[in-house]
């Protein structure tokens, strides 16, 4: 063990940058090298984070032996060839959300990772949350009983990213993203729901998708070729018997219920406001958590909990051999086997089961 991570980052864009803000907030990683394909954005972001080395060809990047792990900061669709060259090249890989637009991509990766024995992370931030925190407390003591159902349900009102005035051409169109809505905020909520439940596999999948809302700026839905779900909506049957309702939305007429809910056989939780819903003495109850003061506690207390402050924080720790990393990878494949389910069943019109989102070809209903 070292006191100090080296770090090479591929990507220094919108999301990029966002990390490297985040390491500079860690003792222990040190970025020594960046990979971008727009050289003059390269050098301008490598001046202001003290990144001593750039390469426009990442490849170039992959071959320094200082350099242990990779941070994968690209689109969609490169998560995939890139993660598997930094971890064919001998480093740990940390890929930014979703693991890959496609069920099959996202497998290759996870292979990879375990034919070459290094550790792959993917950024799953909600898992981090003082929410996700107590909420994976009260139902590993047993609070909740047998849980049998999950749903979570998040709009947007306008947040069509570029057509509606923000970021880039890239997140709405599937040559670089692969998908809209469902693999952009979707895989969030899908991913902290099956970690709170203990990354049960997928069963089957009925979904479907929808790009309805009129727009107001038809320049740039053209100049984006915006071509990816708004809105998608799905039934995911679960192992264990656990069913798993789901709606995500970047544009609808409708107010956002924020509404995720697990519910047990003992009791329920709804996460945001973190609220506990059971029958003491016949009588129902609802009680919510102070979530912040019990992370601040715990914090105090257990000098581990500072390891799993961030998704970077923990993938430093990791590396240092703190504390066991987390299965983001696996969580993030099953993530990614239910978003490609949401896909097929759309295009075919139909439930589809998990041989059939296994053997499917990739990107079926979006290439």
């Amino acid at each position: 063990m070292t006191d100090k991570v080296k770090l090479g980052i591929i990507g220094v864009g919108q999301i990029g940058k966002s990390h490297l803000r985040t390491y500079q907030t860690i003792p222990e990683a040190e970025v020594v090298a960046a990979a971008d394909i727009q050289q003059d954005e390269l050098q301008r972001v490598a001046e202001q984070y003290g990144i001593p080395y750039t390469y426009t060809d990442y490849h170039e990047l992959l071959k320094r032996d200082d350099i242990q792990a990779v941070d994968i900061c690209l689109h969609n669709r490169l998560h995939r060839p890139v993660t598997v060259d930094v971890l064919q090249a001998g480093k740990h890989a940390y890929c930014e959300k979703p693991m890959s637009w496609t069920y099959q991509d996202a497998k290759a990766m996870y292979d990879t990772a375990k034919a070459t024995g290094k550790m792959l992370h993917i950024q799953l931030a909600r898992l981090y949350q003082p929410t996700t925190v107590c909420a994976k407390r009260i139902i590993g003591e047993g609070h909740l009983g047998e849980i049998y159902a999950v749903r979570s349900i998040h709009y947007r009102r306008r947040g069509r990213p570029w057509v509606d005035g923000y970021g880039s051409k890239a997140f709405v169109n599937t040559q670089t993203s692969g998908g809209g809505a469902v693999i952009d905020m979707g895989v969030y909520n899908i991913s902290r729901m099956l970690y709170l439940l203990g990354n049960p596999s997928p069963v089957s999948v009925s979904g479907v998708t929808y790009q309805k809302v009129a727009n107001m700026y038809e320049d740039r839905r053209l100049s984006g070729n915006y071509n990816v779900e708004e809105l998608g909506m799905a039934f995911i049957r679960l192992a264990g018997g656990i069913t798993f309702s789901l709606e995500e939305a970047w544009a609808i007429h409708a107010q956002s219920p924020d509404d995720d809910h697990i519910l047990g056989s003992k009791g329920g939780l709804r996460l945001e406001p973190l609220t506990y819903y059971t029958t003491l003495a016949d009588i129902e109850m609802n009680g919510t958590f102070d979530v912040d003061q019990a992370v601040w506690r715990w914090n105090q207390c257990d000098p581990t909990m500072q390891h799993y402050a961030n998704s970077q924080r923990h993938w430093i720790s990791a590396l240092l051999g703190y504390v066991p990393l987390l299965d983001t990878a696996g969580i993030a494949l099953n993530t990614s086997f239910i978003s490609e389910g949401v896909y097929i069943s759309s295009y075919l019109g139909r439930e589809v089961t998990a041989d059939e989102i296994a053997a499917a070809k990739p990107g079926l209903g979006r290439v």
